[in-house]
């Protein structure tokens, strides 16, 4: 009997499938790849600092070291480049935020905030829109999502059975869970913005965020592997092409792309660049933040052997491998969960 069912196809089940490959227990892997285009669409892209407060992001200190540990031996463990350290430039609109900018830089954001200020034309950048000057972030960068999960897929390719889970098959009992031909001693539900469709926790407060991108050639453009933020983002790809975004919608949760979108993104577009440049691809996928933007992990409020692993939102490349970690901590050590994260937080929302 193997340990874990994992359900999900998505960033979180993958990194499931890793951290549990790390810490020796079994597993399979159910899910279609096709249900869901988020994790697909993602551009991965992670940031210590909260810009509109110029604060530290939540964790940072202990999520950033531990994701580069992460994905760095995903990277020995699939033979693939998956990550790519990326400085964050973030134009200064006024004098005021430069000045914050040193003087976090300074103090408390300093291991994240570069307190060198750059002049628009002496950086090697061709074509970005930055009529003064700007800051650094550091320790930032992306995962080539869609490349991680391909590579896991091939890795685990003896542990993954590739169909969409049917949860009326699933049988729970005090000491196992099966499914199928399948006995494992537990499940995890990774399913994403989906999980509104899993009987046994439709009832989590998740809020959902519809989100659309678009892939540019600009040959003209010269970012280096920086990404530029201005009311959005724009980062180069390993092509030549560059990746932009991003929207938010909460009303539309569908998985098509929309004119809307392609209006909007043009539009931010605009603010970043001053090229011509045609559109390759245009992508659209649901984020599945959670009510109180926390993640949702931990067990069933009446299966102790059912989990959930959700709510990753737009920081799922930041906090999958560290909450990943936190779980099986939880699962092997009895290792309490943060109060944050921990499902039981909405236990009352649940009816019998």
């Amino acid at each position: 009997m193997i340990d874990f069912i994992i359900v999900g196809r998505g960033l979180a089940s993958s990194v499931i499938a890793h951290t549990f490959h790390e810490n020796n227990i079994a597993f399979k892997i159910i899910g279609n790849s096709n249900l869901s285009n988020c994790s697909k669409v993602a551009a991965g892209i992670w940031n210590p600092v909260v810009f509109k407060r110029l604060t530290k992001s939540w964790l940072a200190n202990d999520i950033i070291p531990y994701l580069n540990k992460f994905y760095s031996a995903c990277e020995q463990r699939v033979n693939k480049k998956l990550i790519t350290q990326r400085a964050i430039i973030k134009p200064f609109i006024e004098e005021q935020e430069k000045k914050l900018w040193l003087n976090k830089a300074s103090l408390e954001l300093s291991a994240f905030l570069d307190d060198t200020i750059y002049d628009s034309n002496s950086s090697g950048l061709k074509n970005c829109k930055i009529s003064n000057q700007f800051g650094l972030v550091k320790q930032s960068g992306n995962l080539n999502v869609a490349e991680f999960l391909k590579t896991t897929d091939l890795f685990f390719s003896e542990h993954l059975i590739d169909e969409t889970f049917d949860h009326s098959q699933l049988k729970i009992n005090s000491d196992h869970v099966s499914y199928k031909n399948i006995s494992a001693k537990n499940i995890i539900f990774c399913e994403g913005y989906l999980v509104k469709n899993n009987p046994y926790f439709k009832w989590i407060p998740l809020k959902p965020a519809k989100g659309e991108t678009l892939v540019i050639s600009a040959p003209e453009l010269k970012l280096n592997e920086h990404i530029l933020n201005k009311n959005g983002f724009l980062m180069s790809l390993s092509d030549g092409t560059f990746k932009l975004g991003a929207t938010y919608e909460w009303v539309d949760l569908t998985e098509e792309r929309t004119q809307k979108g392609s209006i909007e993104l043009k539009s931010k577009l605009e603010q970043l660049i001053n090229c011509n440049y045609t559109i390759v691809h245009h992508q659209a996928g649901v984020r599945p933040s959670s009510s109180d933007r926390r993640p949702i992990i931990g067990p069933h409020p009446k299966h102790n052997n059912v989990f959930i692993f959700n709510g990753l939102g737009t920081k799922g490349v930041m906090l999958a491998p560290y909450f990943a970690k936190k779980f099986v901590n939880f699962y092997l050590q009895k290792e309490a969960l943060l109060t944050d994260v921990d499902v039981s937080r909405f236990y009352s929302l649940y009816a019998d």
